[in-house]
């Protein structure tokens, strides 16, 4: 049985900076275990960990030379390389779900017109009132309540800044519980 090949940490910077395969094997076998116990915590899903450990040491290998020893060991820099492609995925993965929630709902709504005008006494009553704010608010309570967008979404949408939706919202509610009061107060004369 041959022995195991061993290598100082700065005989095998100096081997994988020359592309020395049986270095970087070396670096894989003895640190592989210690990354994937890092990524696996960060990603939770033993696949995922899997596959980002390996797109990790292609990272390493394909940006060797952009390690610098120094500015800190080479296990030190490959741990930051393998958190940060573990945070990523972790993030990657929570857009992909976001964007799945999301775009059913809009295609739904388009799809389907769920959000037909209502002819019933207490809709048309509430429709006059909405019909009563500033065009922009009245867009806005729309989107919102209606069709059922976040304020985020109704920021991305209008390319407006979220806190000018956030205010518009707020202008208009109040413009709407003005109105309410305006109508109650109607109805009572009329009783």
């Amino acid at each position: 049985m041959a022995a195991k090949q061993t290598y100082h940490q700065d005989e095998l910077i100096v081997l994988i900076k020359e592309r020395n395969q049986k270095a970087f094997a070396y670096l894989y076998d003895n640190y592989s275990k210690a990354l994937f116990g890092v990524i696996n915590n960060i990603v939770n899903n033993q696949e995922e960990s899997e596959d980002v450990l390996q797109n990790t040491f292609l990272k390493i290998w394909n940006n060797f030379d952009s390690y610098d020893a120094s500015k800190g060991r080479l296990y030190t820099w490959m741990l930051n390389i393998s958190r940060n492609m573990a945070i990523d995925c972790t993030r990657s993965k929570h857009e992909k779900i976001k964007n799945k929630i999301q775009e059913p709902s809009d295609a739904v709504y388009h799809k389907n017109n769920l959000f037909v005008e209502d002819n019933s006494h207490e809709s048309i009553g509430l429709k006059v009132m909405v019909d009563g704010l500033k065009d922009d608010q009245r867009e806005i309570i729309d989107l919102a309540y209606y069709q059922g967008y976040t304020q985020d979404e109704i920021s991305k949408r209008l390319n407006l800044p979220l806190g000018t939706v956030k205010t518009k919202v707020r202008q208009a509610l109040l413009c709407l519980r003005e109105l309410t009061k305006e109508e109650i107060k109607q109805i009572r004369l009329f009783q």
